[in-house]
């Protein structure tokens, strides 16, 4: 019977909607609930016995001036609103306790889920709106499970209650008041129709505002640099107007219920006035119970407004609510098979067997294999798109090989295929270092940390010392205690590379893997950093990838990635001899006469 009542106020999806952030979030808390709902009683308890109160003061002190009486009420009113104070502070302190409980389950909750989402959720949802999901629709969430809790909990029980005392004084009369009632549900249905559609736009602009803030803060010298501050205003302001402009015709939705609510007031109080008036005159009703039921028709208004505005409210609240689930509701892309085992690593040969991997609808790879040796740096090169960085995700399983039907083919470490083995153990095993360097808002010592989270303070400052990142972190004004702020902005390109590959280091990982790692540093800063990898790469199967074939030509193993095939593979020499894209690669770089590589080790 609620569910269909539900069904009929919100429509049946939000309905369920409600039902699902009941019963995931305020069921946990329901003796927390029921303490407020005893509590709301009270509070709905005391707006009856002032009515009722209202009929002995009319009755005994105005009409019978009974002077013992006086003191007897004044007594009894000061009871109710003292009981009626206590309880409604008691009801507020639960309801903001549980709420703040609430949003901190649903922010952690999504943030896990967040954490456990494949590269391809990432790449399509976008920072501002997962920024938004996380903090004012979680806040929207606490606000729709408060509307629900007070006004079904407190306004329904006070509008029952004091229905019982107008029933109680004089039925006939109770169902005057009730005359204009179907007017004013069937205007409310009809607000809420109007309201949902507005309340999703405005969830989307809302994170639409998050987004270009986040751009704004992220994309800072850019923006300074381009002269691009008129544009980010204006991308500004059209998301904010949009906010503004729905928000402003919610409010004028919501504020129709009050004039819809003042004239089926208007309409009852009228009518009771009307009948009632004429039966006291007439001496067929005490003035102390007339006095009695208008108290209580009165002292009514007010909550059943607010009931009659919760659907509009709720629709609104919901909104937010259906954003928050569309984040929980999308599966992880990367999981573990039910009968995954731990990856083992004895040698780190790497294997791609015939790797067809699209995203999307766009492909990456097409029928790829290769083999990187253990022990041995394996180059990847070719032209922009060619499948290059995709196998570095393939490989991290950043991206899963069997979702989807475009995707086929098998990728080993040492024999093992890494889709039937856990991400913990696979993941254990890699080292990454990406040219975008990316830095926590941390320390430094905790930005190295990261790469063993179990490492000591020596380790930690040895693995910097291997990096060459020890001469500019003692010169930091805290050294290794030294905060680096947000994407590690107060260090240099190249010191923050020095710190990803300590990091790498620390780490201490059989299989490395390089993306870019020295393409956007200056000369002085690419050779302290090559030094550094090399010491990282010692002994290690490394794949690494670049553009600048400077870093890459004294590699054993050069693999020319095409299109998603292997086109060319071999040393530099034998691949410029062949003339084929690598050569025509190396004379764009090095000129028509590249020259014999010596001294490869």
């Amino acid at each position: 019977m609620l569910s269909n009542f539900a069904a009929k106020l919100f429509g049946r999806q939000r309905a369920g909607l409600l039902f699902r952030l009941v019963s995931e979030n305020a069921w946990v808390h329901r003796r927390g609930y029921a303490a407020a709902l005893l509590l709301m009683a009270l509070v709905a308890a005391t707006g009856g016995a002032v009515a009722l109160v209202m009929e002995r003061v009319m009755d005994d002190v105005f009409i019978a001036r009974r002077p013992a009486m006086v003191a007897l009420i004044a007594a009894w009113v000061l009871a109710i609103f003292l009981v009626r104070g206590a309880s409604a502070y008691g009801q507020t302190v639960l309801l903001g306790r549980i709420g703040n409980r609430i949003v901190a389950r649903l922010q952690a909750r999504i943030h896990d889920h967040v954490l456990a989402q494949g590269m391809g959720f990432h790449a399509s949802v976008g920072t501002g709106e997962l920024t938004s999901r996380i903090t004012v629709n979680c806040a929207a969430a606490r606000q729709a499970l408060d509307l629900v809790a007070t006004r079904l909990g407190a306004d329904l029980l006070a509008v029952a209650v004091l229905a019982g005392v107008m029933l109680w004084q004089d039925l006939t009369m109770a169902l005057i008041a009730l005359v204009g009632l179907p007017a004013v549900l069937g205007g409310v249905a009809a607000l809420v129709r109007r309201v949902r559609k507005l309340s999703r736009d405005e969830v989307a602009l809302q994170a639409r505002v998050a987004g270009v803030m986040a751009e704004t803060i992220s994309g800072a010298r850019i923006i300074k640099a381009f002269r691009l501050e008129q544009a980010m205003r204006g991308r500004m302001a059209a998301a904010v107007e949009g906010v503004r402009e729905r928000a402003d015709r919610i409010v004028r939705l919501r504020g129709l219920v009050s004039p819809l609510m003042e004239a089926a007031a208007g309409i009852a109080a009228g009518a009771v006035i009307l009948y009632g008036g004429w039966r006291v005159i007439g001496g067929t009703m005490a003035v102390g119970t007339f006095f009695s039921f208008a108290t209580a028709l009165f002292l009514c208004a007010d909550p059943a407004r607010r009931l009659a505005a919760l659907g509009v409210q709720l629709r609104q609240h919901l909104a937010g609510v259906e954003a928050i689930y569309a984040v929980l509701d999308a599966r992880s892309g990367i999981e573990d098979a039910p009968e995954a085992v731990d990856l083992t690593v004895t040698e780190g040969a790497i294997s791609f067997e015939d790797v067809h991997f699209a995203y999307g609808a766009a492909p990456a790879l097409n029928g790829l294999t290769l083999a990187a040796r253990p022990g041995e740096v394996t180059a990847l090169v070719g032209p922009s798109g060619a499948g290059k960085s995709t196998v570095l995700a393939l490989i991290e399983r950043f991206y899963d090989l069997k979702g989807g039907d475009a995707n086929s083919g098998r990728i080993t470490i040492d024999g093992q295929d890494i889709s039937g083995v856990t991400l913990a153990s696979l993941r254990r095993q890699i080292a990454l270092v990406t040219q975008e360097t990316f830095l926590f808002d941390a320390s430094v010592a905790e930005n190295i940390g990261y790469g063993r989270p179990d490492a000591t303070r020596l380790q930690i400052e040895a693995a910097a010392h291997e990096a060459n990142a020890h001469g500019f972190i003692a010169r930091l004004e805290q050294g290794y205690d030294t905060p680096l702020g947000e994407g590690g902005a107060r260090l240099s390109g190249g010191q923050r590379q020095r710190i990803a590959i300590a990091r790498a280091m620390l780490r201490d990982a059989p299989v490395l893997l390089l993306d870019e790692a020295t393409s956007a540093l200056d000369a002085e800063a690419e050779g302290r950093v090559i030094e550094a990898l090399e010491r990282l790469m010692a002994g290690r199967t490394t794949i690494v990838i670049a553009h600048r074939l400077a870093t890459v030509r004294r590699a054993r193993n050069i693999c020319v990635i095409e299109d998603g095939r292997l086109v060319e593979q071999g040393t530099h020499d034998i691949l410029v001899e062949q003339g084929g894209l690598y050569a025509r690669l190396a004379a764009l770089q090095f000129g028509p006469q590249s020259g014999p590589v010596e001294d490869r080790p």
